[in-house]
This record gives C-alpha cells, sequence and structure tokens, in this order.
C-alpha cells in the first residue's frame, strides 16, 4: 500500500475562527473551502487536514483519521488486510464524500476512533457538487457509517 499522506478531521463549533485559524497555523490557504467545510493539503509535513462544522459535545473534536493512498487497488489491499485481521470494516466504493467522488474502507479502534483508507477518484467538477456524500446526523461525520 503506497499511503500518500495522513488524513485527519476535527468538528469545530466556529467555523469561521477556526478557518482563519488554520490559515495561519499552517500558512497556507485552503484548497477548498464550503459552507460548513473547509481543506488543507499541507505539503509540510506532508497532511490531508479537513475542519467540519457542528456541535460535537457528546462526540468530541475529532471527527476521524485517515490514510489517503494512491490507487482503488491500495484501497482493497488494505481491506483484506483488515479483514484477515478480523478487525470490522464497512467500505464505500465510488461514494461522493467531502466534495469528491472516492474509494474507501473504514475501521474502528478499540477506542471508537474511526479511521478510513481511501483514494479521491474525482474532485468535485468532476463529482456532484451539490453533496457531501453521506452525512451522519448521529455523529456529524461525512460518510462515516
Amino acid at each position: 500500500m503506497t499511503a500518500l499522506k495522513p488524513h485527519v478531521a476535527i468538528n469545530v463549533n466556529h467555523f469561521e475562527d477556526s478557518l482563519l485559524f488554520y490559515r495561519n497555523f499552517f500558512g497556507l490557504e485552503p484548497v477548498r473551502v464550503r459552507p460548513g467545510y473547509a481543506k488543507f493539503d499541507v505539503d509540510q509535513p506532508p497532511l490531508n487536514f479537513t475542519i467540519h462544522q457542528g456541535a460535537y459535545e457528546n462526540i468530541g473534536a475529532l471527527n476521524h483519521l485517515g490514510l489517503q493512498v494512491s490507487s482503488t487497488s491500495d484501497v482493497l489491499a488494505a481491506k483484506e488486510r483488515l479483514i484477515r485481521a478480523e478487525l470490522a470494516t464497512f467500505d464505500e466504493m465510488n461514494t461522493n464524500c467531502c466534495y469528491a467522488r472516492q474509494d474507501k474502507i473504514w475501521a474502528t479502534d478499540p477506542d471508537g476512533n474511526r479511521w478510513e483508507v481511501f483514494v479521491v477518484i474525482a474532485q468535485e467538477e468532476d463529482s456532484d457538487p451539490t453533496s457531501r456524500g453521506k452525512y451522519s446526523q448521529k455523529n456529524g461525520a461525512c460518510c462515516a457509517s
């Protein structure tokens, strides 16, 4: 599996304040900003970082973690490895999530931290620009089951 960069998604209560903070913190502009959503593609250190607006009192500020990989075959290889290790997985192939079409699998660690292994197939221009994909009202996570 060729991992391109880690992915960290957090929930924020005050989107505009958080957007300004992370612009200054990373010293760069986000690559995508939509209502209640922003994505920063950080080169050094390599990081895919997103913020999601939404109250998080009961679920905490961490939305989910992930590894961005280079191909669907890497996603499928990770899925097979996780199945062999008897870790619970849920896959979302060819799904529209966070303004991009993606193939992904999910696993949850013993403490409830959700991890995804994903590849971006197409950016928003080629996917449905009005949808963030499956959005769970229960936990406020884009594309989480």
